[in-house]
C-alpha cells in the first residue's frame, strides 16, 4: 500500500469535501413532481458519493469512479429527486482518466446521461429542453475526461525526459570512465615503453662494461656513460609521465610532445654504446649523419620515436649485440613510414609475456595508422608501421 503525503491527505480531503458539499446541496435543492422527499437516507447516499473520493482515488480510481455511479444509481432508482451526476462525477471521471482508464471511464457518464435524457424526454420534455438541459453536463464530462488525459500526458511526457537526461547522464559517465581507463592505459604504455627500453640498455651495455672493463678501459667508459645517460633520460620521461596523474582537470599531453624523433641521435648512441649496429635510411633521417629535419604533427613525431626505441630494445632483448639493425623512416604522401629490422636470430614469433608489439600497434592504430610486425628471413624479425599525417594535434 501507498502511503500518502501531507499534501497528498489534504489534496484528497479538499476534494472529497467539495464533492460531499456539491452532493448535499444539490440534493437539497432538488425539486422534482413525483419524486418522493428527501430524507436521512438522501443525504447518506451522499456521503457514499464523496467517501470513494478519499479512500479509492490514488489507489484505484477506476473503482472510485464505480462505487459513485452506484450510489447515484441508488439515488436515483429510490426516486429521491434528481440532480445532475456531472457535478458529482468530475473528479472521478478525472481521476479515471488520469490513470490511463479513460476507455473503462467513459461508459459510466454516457450510461447516466443517456438514461437521464431518455428519462426526461419520456416524461414529456422536449426534446430541444432536454439537450439544452444536458449539454452543460456533456461539457462538464468532457472536460473532466480530457483534462485528466492531458495531465496523464504531460506527466508521461516529463516521465520520457527524465529517462533521456539519465540515460545522457549515463553515457556521459560512461564517457567519462572510458576516458579514464583510455589514460591509464596510455600512461601505463609510456611506463612500459620507458622502464623496458632503460633496462634492457643497461642491461647490454652493462654486459658489453663488464666484457670491456679489462682490455678496453676507453670502451669500457663510453657503456657506462651510456648507462648514466640512459637512466637519467628514463626517470626524466618517468617524472613526466607520472605528472599527469598528479595534474588536475584534462590530462596533460606535455609528455606526449616532449619526446619525439629529435631524440633519435640520443637513442641510436645508448643502443651503439650497448654493442648494436644500427643504421638508419629515409628521407626522414634524423641521426647525426645527416637529416632533412621535416616538422610532423607532434603526435605522429612521438608515436614514431616510441616505436623505433622499442623496436631497438627488443632486437637488444631478442636478437642480441651480434645482430645488424636497420631503421627506416620513409616521409611518403600524407603518411610515414616507420620500418626496423634486424638480421639476428630473432623471435620466431611475438613474446608471449611482453606488451611492447601491443603497445606499439595500439600508438598506430590511435593515429589512424596501420601496424605489423612478424618474423623474417632466417631468424631475423621486422616492425613496420604507416602513420597518418595530416591528423594534425587534435588527434
Amino acid at each position: 500500500m501507498l502511503r500518502r503525503t501531507g499534501r497528498e491527505w489534504l489534496v484528497d480531503v479538499v476534494l472529497a469535501l467539495v464533492v460531499l458539499t456539491v452532493a448535499e446541496i444539490s440534493i437539497a435543492a432538488g425539486s422534482e413532481v413525483g419524486s418522493i422527499p428527501q430524507n436521512a437516507g438522501a443525504y447518506l447516499l451522499g456521503v457514499s458519493m464523496a467517501v470513494p473520493v478519499l479512500v479509492l482515488r490514488r489507489r484505484r480510481p477506476l473503482a472510485e469512479l464505480y462505487v459513485v455511479a452506484v450510489a447515484l444509481l441508488a439515488y436515483y432508482v429510490i426516486g429521491y429527486p434528481g440532480f445532475p451526476p456531472a457535478v458529482v462525477l468530475a473528479v472521478p471521471l478525472y481521476d479515471a482518466a488520469h490513470a490511463g482508464r479513460l476507455w473503462r471511464a467513459v461508459p459510466v457518464p454516457v450510461l447516466l446521461l443517456g438514461v437521464g435524457m431518455v428519462v426526461a424526454w419520456r416524461k414529456g420534455t422536449a426534446l430541444l429542453d432536454v439537450v439544452d438541459v444536458f449539454l452543460p453536463q456533456l461539457g462538464l464530462v468532457a472536460v473532466a475526461l480530457l483534462l485528466g488525459a492531458l495531465v496523464l500526458s504531460r506527466h508521461a511526457y516529463a516521465a520520457e525526459a527524465q529517462q533521456r537526461l539519465r540515460a545522457v547522464e549515463a553515457a556521459r559517465d560512461r564517457d567519462a570512465e572510458r576516458r579514464v581507463v583510455d589514460e591509464r592505459l596510455r600512461i601505463a604504455r609510456e611506463l612500459h615503453d620507458t622502464v623496458a627500453h632503460a633496462i634492457s640498455t643497461m642491461t647490454v651495455q652493462s654486459g658489453t662494461a663488464l666484457y670491456t672493463m679489462n682490455d678496453q678501459p676507453a670502451k669500457a667508459r663510453e657503456a657506462l656513460t651510456a648507462i648514466r645517460q640512459t637512466g637519467k633520460d628514463a626517470l626524466a620521461e618517468m617524472r613526466a609521465t607520472l605528472r599527469v596523474l598528479r595534474a588536475n582537470g584534462e590530462p596533460s599531453v606535455t609528455a606526449e610532445r616532449d619526446a619525439g624523433l629529435e631524440r633519435l641521435p640520443d637513442l641510436l648512441t645508448a643502443v651503439r654504446a650497448a654493442g648494436l649496429d644500427v643504421v638508419v635510411e629515409g628521407n626522414l633521417d634524423r641521426s647525426p649523419a645527416g637529416g632533412t629535419g621535416a616538422s610532423l604533427p607532434a603526435l605522429v613525431d612521438h608515436a614514431a620515436y616510441r616505436i623505433v626505441r622499442e623496436s631497438l630494445t627488443n632486437v637488444l632483448r631478442h636478437a642480441g649485440t651480434q645482430a645488424r639493425a636497420r631503421v627506416r623512416l620513409e616521409l611518403g604522401k600524407g603518411a610515414l613510414e616507420v620500418e626496423v629490422s634486424d638480421d639476428g636470430i630473432g623471435p620466431t614469433q611475438p613474446p608471449g609475456d611482453g606488451h611492447g608489439l601491443e603497445g606499439m600497434g595500439e600508438r598506430a592504430h590511435a593515429l589512424g595508422g596501420h601496424f605489423e610486425a612478424g618474423p623474417i628471413g632466417d631468424g631475423g624479425f621486422r616492425v613496420r608501421a604507416r602513420i597518418p599525417i595530416g591528423i594534425g594535434d587534435s588527434a
